[in-house]
């Protein structure tokens, strides 16, 4: 080969890297479509002894299989796969905690079943329900369910009390989590009223609570983490598929039957409002949590949830494992890849 063409191959690979590290930079890893892909799923969920049995779809019987071998893929970039024992080499000795509802516990349980498939000779302890000890790397997983972050007395929400925070200390990385229960009604609604120190409200419009509330949560991140020994990540709004017209299916009641997510990179259906309250809280930090924004991602699933095959009534709300939560921790991971 002569020196010239040489020196033009390097010239070209150059180039090339370049490229490709300004795509990545310029990538926003929570946009994108849902792809087929044949090395999916990330582990067996019939070998994962972590699952909760009512997001277990395998076993309690779902009949299709392809909502499995779904990859979340970016508009304009590659995600790294994930790789279990790189983590937990990367943060040996360290301390992961989930806080927050049935959605944490979701990605939690996802969490657990990746590691395990990336290690599957390692030993480790599992402290039912809640903690995961992989002794060969010192690394735990920790759930901590916690579904308002906010104190809870007699019916009434103290929205400017947290609930438990002196056990969110001494983690490296935090993983909150709250929503889902606020939209509680009826018979699932677990309170009455709000309080804010000596001032009690019987009745406060929703938003307004659940902003009050995160902004208590922001303040304790700011006056309590060290971002330089702490990594603290707030999980988005997961979606619910109980109304085939968010997805322009009028046809549909709501999740059930549904094998295939939505096509594209756009969700027909509005975005809820937690959304926008996360959002505004997030800006005004000091020291900024970073979302996990796991929307449209999850928007586009309506087929990813346990529907019938969650142990008993429709499900429509949280996901099958193995699933959408695995690429929750697929993004967590990339992240940590990067800082």
């Amino acid at each position: 080969m002569s020196l010239n063409l040489r020196r033009l191959l390097l010239l070209l690979l150059l180039v090339v890297v370049c490229l490709s590290q300004q795509q990545q930079e310029g990538c926003n890893i929570f946009e994108g479509s849902w792809v087929l892909d044949a090395s999916y799923p990330l582990y067996d969920a019939l070998q994962c002894p972590f699952i909760a049995t009512g997001l277990n779809c395998q076993k309690q019987g779902r009949p299709d299989s392809i909502y499995l071998q779904y990859r979340w893929n970016p508009n304009h970039c590659l995600l790294p796969r994930f790789e279990g024992k790189e983590l937990m080499e990367r943060y040996r000795g360290k301390k992961v905690m989930f806080v927050g509802d049935s959605l944490s516990a979701n990605q939690w349980e996802s969490m657990g079943c990746m590691l395990h498939a990336a290690v599957p000779n390692a030993n480790y302890t599992f402290t039912s329900p809640t903690t995961l000890l992989f002794p060969e790397y010192n690394f735990t997983l920790k759930l901590l369910k916690n579904g308002f972050l906010v104190r809870m007395i007699n019916r009434t929400m103290m929205l400017d009390t947290l609930s438990d925070s002196a056990l969110w200390k001494g983690y490296d990385v935090l993983i909150f989590n709250t929503y889902h229960w606020w939209l509680h009604s009826g018979s699932l609604k677990t309170w009455d009223r709000y309080q804010i120190g000596n001032r009690t409200f019987q009745d406060m419009d929703l938003m307004q609570a659940y902003s009050t509330a995160l902004t208590t949560w922001a303040n304790w991140v700011d006056s309590n983490i060290d971002p330089t020994r702490t990594r603290v990540f707030f999980q988005g709004i997961s979606t619910v598929h109980y109304h085939g017209t968010d997805w322009n299916e009028t046809s549909v009641q709501d999740c059930r039957g549904q094998t295939k997510p939505v096509e594209g990179s756009t969700y027909p259906g509005s975005k809820p409002p937690g959304d926008a309250v996360v959002r505004t809280v997030l800006s005004s930090m000091d020291k900024p949590a970073t979302l996990l924004d796991i929307l449209l991602l999850t928007q586009l699933r309506k087929d990813g949830h346990p529907s019938t095959y969650a142990g008993g009534g429709i499900d429509c709300s949280h996901w099958c494992l193995a699933g959408v939560p695995d690429t929750w921790n697929q993004l967590l991971y990339t992240i940590l890849l990067q800082s």
